[in-house]
């Protein structure tokens, strides 16, 4: 019997507003806290797969992207918060880092034309001619309803840098480690000549990011060289290393009409349509074998209308994970950017006792998708996707270092220099 839901259904068991959330969580990634908010994105101008980083003082700006699922828009506002370099408040007044009028409504707003579903899509572009970033390092942009500033539909962050530093970045299989082929070491040389810090290795601090994830970040990272005018990272412990993972799965549903690679079926039962993907195995012990991937993005599009922030519709997509070796204790998941890389009810895969499989059905909106599949062995654990994806120090990823640096009696972290590289190559042996 296939699995038939509808968006009532979806709608009535998710609760709009998360009253009594911890405060904190709100700082500590990113969030949708309204269910009938989805595909939400934050990228640099133009560039649907980059990654939320701006320069201080400089001309490129982020575009939001979110839809609202309902017949009726609804009015929000948004404001910054600046953060430390572990996403905590930083010690500074909202007129220290912003400039201009700190609550500001979104007015850019429309509602989907000829979908299924019908939803208002909402896009927001900054900084703007209303509010203006003055200082570097972590922000979290704060998404919330004209009448219920405490409650928030959505948090997103994203990073200001003064880039007045420079960045050497080089990876490779790691050293004096089990991890040789399953890792990926990433060595880098901070040049901080022309600048005015104090004590740099007790007050600078880096982080190296995987795909743009602050989830598995490398954190608080201290040179194993400092002097003169260089910061040296090149740790013989497993601190810089990542396991490297394995390409994305993928799956495109652009089109309403044709079968594309990867899927079973397309069924439209009124008045949904219905996506059913083929069934994955667990790649942990195959091979590896290179295919070109968005490391875990989405990409909004259709092939169906001219403009896929609104024309393009909401469809639901079956997951299914042929796996019987999961402990009982386990949680499987379908993670990737769609859902923050974050373990929640929506991407929850439950077994099937009948058909021995995991399943999972998800409402996305028509695109491009990568995901994975990850393992929690409890609540609150990191997500691991190695036992269903494997890892290869062959596989190709994007990395990002983020250098910060708090002298004495600063109040404020300050994101000094960022710099990034992807493995493809550019991994030595």
């Amino acid at each position: 019997m296939q699995r038939i839901l509808t968006i009532t259904s979806f709608i009535l068991l998710s609760v709009f507003q998360l009253h009594g959330i911890d405060r904190d969580s709100l700082y500590s990634s990113n969030g949708v806290f309204d269910k009938r908010i989805k595909s939400v994105q934050l990228y640099r101008e133009g560039w649907n797969l980059s990654y939320p980083v701006l320069k201080l003082n400089g001309t490129d700006k982020l575009e939001l992207h979110f839809d609202l699922l309902d017949d009726n828009n609804e009015t929000y506002y948004y404001t910054f918060f600046h953060c430390d370099r572990n996403w905590q408040r930083s010690d500074i007044f909202t007129n220290e880092y912003l400039e201009g009028f700190p609550e500001n409504p979104i007015e850019d707003f429309r509602p989907s034309f000829n979908t299924t579903v019908d939803y208002f899509h909402y896009k927001l572009l900054f900084p703007n001619d209303r509010v203006r970033l003055k200082r570097s390092g972590n922000y979290i942009l704060y998404v919330y309803p004209a009448d219920d500033q405490e409650n928030p539909i959505l948090t997103q962050r994203f990073i200001v840098t003064e880039d007045d530093s420079r960045i050497d970045i080089k990876m490779h299989r790691p050293l004096m480690t089990t991890a040789d082929n399953a890792g990926q070491q990433i060595d880098f040389t901070v040049n901080i000549s022309g600048l005015n810090i104090i004590d740099p290795a007790r007050n600078i601090f880096s982080f190296i990011l995987q795909n743009g994830r602050w989830d598995n970040a490398k954190k608080n990272l201290q040179p194993e060289i400092s002097g003169g005018s260089q910061l040296i990272y090149n740790s013989l412990s497993d601190k810089n290393i990542f396991v490297a993972g394995n390409e994305f799965r993928y799956f495109d549903i652009r089109s309403i009409k044709y079968l594309s690679e990867n899927l079973v079926s397309i069924d439209f039962i009124p008045p949904n349509y219905h996506f059913y993907l083929k069934p994955s195995e667990s790649r942990r012990l195959k091979p590896y074998f290179y295919y070109q991937d968005f490391n875990g993005k989405y990409y909004i599009a259709t092939s169906q209308g001219k403009e896929a922030d609104i024309d393009a519709d909401y469809v639901y997509v079956y997951f299914t994970l042929n796996s019987t070796n999961v402990p009982v204790s386990n949680k499987v998941y379908v993670t990737g950017s769609m859902n923050g890389w974050s373990a929640g009810s929506d991407n929850l895969m439950n077994f099937n006792k009948i058909t021995r499989k995991f399943e999972c059905t998800m409402l996305l909106k028509q695109g491009w998708y990568n995901y994975e599949y990850s393992l929690q062995d409890k609540a609150g654990a990191p997500l691991l996707s190695t036992e269903f994806e494997g890892s290869y120090y062959e596989t190709e990823n994007d990395y990002m270092v983020l250098v910060y640096y708090r002298g004495p009696g600063d109040r404020y972290d300050r994101l000094i220099a960022t710099g990034s590289a992807n493995t493809l190559n550019r991994l030595s042996y």
